[in-house]
Order: C-alpha cells, then structure tokens, then sequence
C-alpha cells in the first residue's frame, strides 16, 4: 500500500485498541489515544525505511536517505544470508527484514528502552520523529507542498505539547506500567503495532510480504504471505483509494468514539 492508506490503517488500529481498552475495563487516558494514534500512523511508514522513494526516507532529508541506505544494504545482506533455496533471488532488501514481525517487536522494544533510559529528551524524540512521519503520511498533500522545514517545526511543537499534557498527573504517561521509573514504557506498543499493520496491508497486494520470517513456509523462510492472488491488488489502486481508506476513517471514527466512551 502506499504511504496514506498505511498511516490511516495505523491510527485505525491503535484507535481500535483503544475501544477494546475501554470494553475491557481499562480505558486510555485520551493524550494516551491520540498520542498512541499518531505515533501508530507515523510507524505505519516505518518498515518501508529500505525503499529510497519511500516517504519516510525523504522525511528527515539527508539523513534518512543514508539511514535508507544502509537499511536496504543491511536488508539485503540478510536476505541472502538466510534464504533458502526455494525463495527467489533479489536485487535489493526492499520487503525483506523490515518486513517482519522481528523487526517490528525490535523497533518497539528498541523505543520503549530508549523512553525509560533516556528520560525527557528520548521521549520527545520518539514523539518528534513519528509526528514527522503522522503529518507526512496523514497530510500527505499538504506536506509535499510545504516546506521540510515546515514539517520538523510542526512535529517538534506538537511533540513538546503532548509531552507536557502526558506529563500531568493521569494523563497517561504511566499508562499500563505504573512501576515507578516505567513511565513511557507504553511507547514501544503503537510502533509494534504501526510496523505490523504495514506488513498485513502489504500482504494484500501483488507481492505479499514475508511477515512470518525467520519462519519457513513451504520451504521457504522469506515466504510472501497473502491472500489468494486473486484477492490481491496493486499499490495506489482503486481498492486502496476508495474503498481501504474509507474503510480505514470509519473504523477509526468507530474506534476513537467508542475509546472516549460516546458508543
């Protein structure tokens, strides 16, 4: 799928989470839904880090295209190193490593760590660096006609504001984990879950993904889960533009009133 539908699909699912919180009898603080949204949708674009024309790879300017680069060398050099002989030969990592669910449990346990360690500054820019990605992807239009500059100055206000509101006393910044110095540990949860739901959106087109790697699937471990290819669809589709993106807004609409106890 390509960059919007991802971090529409994101937001939908953490919103979606959020409603089962709250039916389950332990609703989010609401900085915590839309702090969770957002970080969801800007992880959603993620994975694609080992593809140069991806939107996360132009987001951060010079830097995220050398942090591409290394992604899809780093990708590719993995591939080949595990593939077995039924799986097909590749000229570059793209929908390889960053494609899997080890990849997706090692960002989000990676941030998690990094947000108890590294106190205030680590969190804000965890927060800085999926904002970036939330406008880029949720705003995709207004953000191809605006600056970059534009783009970093939103992400790193909005952040240092949803860091002071989570902050204040039950508004979420020791929500799940109330052991004292876990506050923020949360924060690894929405990355899981933005990186997992790329690789199932990406599994529904032409290619597949091999989410289930190391895994092997009839004989091969970079095996391209999917529907039956007749189910399948091409990136930036009709389905995706009108029917996966308005199915995404609903869902989400649905999920967010039902977290914030209006359903």
């Amino acid at each position: 799928m390509m960059g919007p539908a991802h971090s529409l699909s994101g937001a939908a699912a953490w919103l979606g989470v959020g409603a089962a919180t709250a039916a389950a009898g332990h609703p989010m603080p609401w900085p915590v839904l839309v702090v969770g949204a957002l970080i969801c949708a800007g992880a959603a674009l993620a994975p694609d880090l080992d593809h140069k024309s991806a939107t996360i790879s132009r987001a951060f300017g010079p830097i995220s295209r050398a942090i591409c680069e290394i992604v899809d060398k780093l990708s590719y050099a993995v591939y080949k190193a595990t593939k077995t002989r039924a799986d097909a030969r590749r000229t570059g990592g793209h929908r390889t490593l960053t494609h899997t669910w080890v990849w997706a449990v090692l960002c989000g346990a990676g941030a998690s760590v990094l947000a108890i360690t590294g106190g205030r500054w680590a969190v804000l820019g965890i927060l800085f660096v999926h904002l970036v990605l939330a406008v880029e992807g949720l705003l995709w239009r207004a953000a191809r006609v605006s600056s970059d500059v534009l783009v970093w100055l939103l992400g790193a206000t909005s952040a240092w504001i949803l860091a002071g509101v989570l902050d204040k006393p039950g508004n979420g910044a020791d929500w799940l984990f109330t052991a004292p110095g876990q506050e923020y540990l949360w924060l690894g949860l929405p990355i899981v879950l933005g990186a997992l739901v790329h690789d199932i959106g990406d599994a529904l087109t032409v290619s597949g993904c091999p989410v289930l790697w190391p895994i092997p699937v009839k004989g091969k471990r970079w095996y391209p889960v999917g529907p039956p290819k007749g189910m399948r669809f091409r990136a930036g589709s009709w389905v995706e533009l009108k029917v996966l993106m308005p199915a995404f807004m609903l869902l989400g609409g649905f999920g967010g009133a039902s977290a914030l106890g209006f359903i």
